[in-house]
């Protein structure tokens, strides 16, 4: 029976191949390490860079439209307040009720005054004159709201917080208005009321006297 000799590994080979099994190891493992390591890396650089809100649908905010209620909202109350103005001033120029309702009370009083006799001026004076004279106080107190409540709205965005946006346009111009309107009811009161346009009628000298 023929036999062959077991072949015999030197020390030498032995420590080259194990060299060799080592090195291959390390090239297959380097690449995937070093691969994987920058891969997560980078996912967590682009997690931390991107703002909140925006990691699902990425709209920023200043793409997003303005909300058109806010923007009606804005300058609600300066508005209200100079229609006021303009419509204190119309009622200035026009007459009020309330100038009437008093009017006709101070012609009630001269009546009541004057029942028991007295002269052709005093009557004058205390039925139409007094009446006249309070028609036109009335009326300028109205004109003197209007211009108070006009020059309110237009000096309100000087003091207090800056406005996140200017005043309108309208609302100025209708606090223009009102002011122009308060202004000419308080000349035109004052004129009625110190008889400047037409002073009160004057009693005739009797006949013969």
């Amino acid at each position: 029976m023929n036999t062959s000799p077991a072949k015999t590994t030197t020390p030498d080979e032995t420590a080259a191949a194990q060299d060799a099994a080592a090195k291959d190891t390390e090239t297959k493992d380097a690449p995937g390490t070093s691969s994987g390591a920058v891969d997560s890396a980078t996912a967590r650089d682009d997690l931390s860079s991107q703002p909140e809100g925006d990691a699902g649908d990425g709209i920023a905010d200043e793409d997003l439209e303005p909300d058109p209620f806010e923007k009606a909202r804005h300058g609600v109350g300066a508005g209200a307040a100079a229609v006021v103005s303009a419509a204190l001033g119309v009622v200035a120029l026009t007459g009020a009720w309330s100038g009437r309702v008093a009017a006709e009370r101070e012609t009630l009083i001269g009546q009541i005054k004057t029942s028991g006799g007295g002269s052709a001026a005093q009557q004058i004076s205390e039925i139409y004159g007094d009446a006249w004279h309070t028609t036109a106080l009335v009326n300028g107190v109205f004109a003197l709201l209007a211009l108070l409540v006009g020059v309110v709205v237009l000096v309100r965005p000087a003091f207090g917080a800056p406005a996140d946006r200017p005043q309108p346009a309208w609302v100025r111009a209708v606090a223009l208005a009102g002011v122009a309107l308060g202004v000419l009811g308080v000349l035109i009161s004052a004129g009625m009321y110190f008889d400047l346009f037409a002073s009160l009628p004057s009693a005739g000298t009797p006949a013969g006297g």
